[in-house]
């Protein structure tokens, strides 16, 4: 039993559609939680916020979250944002223009003369976004998503920290801003204590004025926490409307063609990883998962081969700005057709760790499930079989509960990996059935071959890639 007067630790998770709080114990206790919406604007490449929605859905969030634990200790809070999401403030911190959220795609020709000038940046990274921002609406400080709010509790403009400033082109290595003309903020390590929590804000927000306020990471290296994967060779998955990996290495993992990005966790630890564009969000939204997913059990392997883009482009684990879902084949029905979307996901995420031990990344470690679609027992084990290799699924998958232990490591000092084991609960390990990783062998050759006849998949992974068909996807 949990003593009720035990210590929480706060994790708050600015999520696209939403802010989330958690207030969690040390040994994963979770005590209360709260949410609150968030809306936004959409129009072709255009995806904004308005920052001040930020700080009234924290408020929201907190106080409910909170609103159980009266007297009990807060020992710290960390905030993660979405990746790549930025905005410009005023001396004072204050919002001076809208954010431009991580797939907002105006800043394509920002972006094409970074690369010309030798800076590797994607189209949505926060790098050329800033620049547009700044041509758009004039001078101001290049803030992330939750600077905003974190100077708001603390009471004063803060520092960013390095994780969400990768994508607005921070090196790591040489702890260094690229030299472009734009107010770049002061920078540091996640973990690191920004304040503690000022009385306005603890009249706004429940939380106690005081607490520490602790630099947090983005909402990727977050769930990744979440997931308890931060030992050397550790993997997780994250699989939601896209899909995510990231590891844990003690080098960088050096890629040349820019899709594999390093972020540095506290104590030297390297976050590689990157993100897919297929996924969930494939799916057809107006039928029954669960019953699908029950008849597509009669298809293993399906009569068609995917490859189930969400959106035009892949960015991971090969960079095709014009790429397009492809479909192989002809199913015989609707759920032979639901099959192959869920085996063409499986066999990305195979592609995506092939390619990473291309690179030379340890794919020894445990390989962790988490996202929307880990709720599908059924999925689960189709992509372990696919995988050929052994997957945990957490209780709690949420940014909220990584943003906790990284609070909790850098109020007390506690080393972050073993805080996130400690806070991480397993809720049961999919094993992958005998035999059935070879039934999927050949469909996804054929896949690879048709990736590379495309000219989105260089010759040299795809001949990597066949080279471990008859391999799990952690042999060397």
């Amino acid at each position: 039993m949990t003593d009720e007067n035990e210590t929480v630790w706060l994790g708050i998770d600015l999520g696209t559609q939403s802010v989330r709080a958690l207030a969690v114990t040390a040994g994963g206790a979770v005590r209360g939680r709260g949410s609150a919406p968030l809306g936004g604007r959409r129009e072709g490449g255009r995806h904004e916020q308005d920052p001040g929605e930020w700080w009234e859905a924290v408020r929201t969030a907190s106080r409910s979250a909170l609103l159980t634990l009266t007297g009990v200790p807060i020992g710290g809070l960390a905030v993660c944002g979405t990746s790549g999401t930025v905005l410009l403030t005023d001396p004072e911190g204050r919002p001076t223009s809208p954010a431009l959220m991580y797939d907002d795609a105006r800043a394509a020709g920002e972006a094409a003369r970074l690369r010309e000038a030798g800076l590797a940046v994607q189209d949505t990274w926060a790098l050329p976004k800033a620049l547009w921002l700044a041509g758009a609406h004039g001078k101001g400080r290049v803030t992330h998503q939750p600077d905003t709010v974190t100077a708001r509790l603390v009471g004063r403009p803060v520092p960013t920290d390095s994780s969400h400033a990768l994508k607005t082109g921070y090196d790591l290595e040489r702890d260094a801003w690229p030299d472009i003309a734009l107010d770049l903020p002061d920078v540091v390590l996640p973990g690191t204590r920004l304040g503690e929590v000022c009385q306005a804000a603890a009249e706004a927000t429940g939380i106690p004025a005081g607490t520490p306020v602790i630099a947090g990471m983005t909402d990727g290296c977050a769930a990744q926490i979440a997931a308890g994967a931060l030992r050397h060779g550790s993997w997780n998955s994250v699989l939601g409307t896209t899909l995510v990996l990231k590891g844990a290495t003690p080098d960088p993992v050096r890629d040349p063609t820019g899709v594999v990005y390093n972020h540095r966790a506290p104590g030297g630890t390297w976050l590689p990883g990157g993100a897919s564009s297929v996924g969930a969000g494939a799916l057809p939204a107006d039928v029954d998962p669960v019953a699908m997913d029950e008849r597509a059990a009669a298809f293993e392997p399906s009569g068609a081969v995917a490859y189930p883009l969400v959106s035009r482009g892949e960015r991971f684990p090969f960079l095709a700005p014009d790429a397009t879902a492809l479909l192989l084949g002809t199913p015989a029905d609707d759920a032979d057709r639901w099959a192959g979307l869920l085996q063409g996901v499986g066999f990305a995420e195979r592609l995506c760790l092939d390619y990473l031990h291309h690179l030379g990344a340890p794919l020894d470690g445990p390989l962790t499930f988490t996202g929307g679609a880990a709720r599908s027992p059924y999925w689960n084990q189709l992509r372990a079989d696919i995988l050929g290799r052994p997957a945990r699924v957490p209780e709690q998958t949420e940014p909220a509960l990584g943003m906790a232990a990284l609070a909790l490591h850098g109020t007390t000092g506690t080393p972050l990996a073993e805080a996130a084991e400690h806070m991480v609960r397993i809720r049961t390990v999919v094993e992958p059935r005998p035999g059935r990783t070879a039934l999927f062998a050949d469909p996804y050759a054929r896949l690879v071959g048709e990736l590379t006849a495309r000219g989105w998949l260089s010759e040299q992974v795809a001949a990597h890639a066949r080279a471990r068909l008859d391999q799990d996807t952690t042999a060397s």
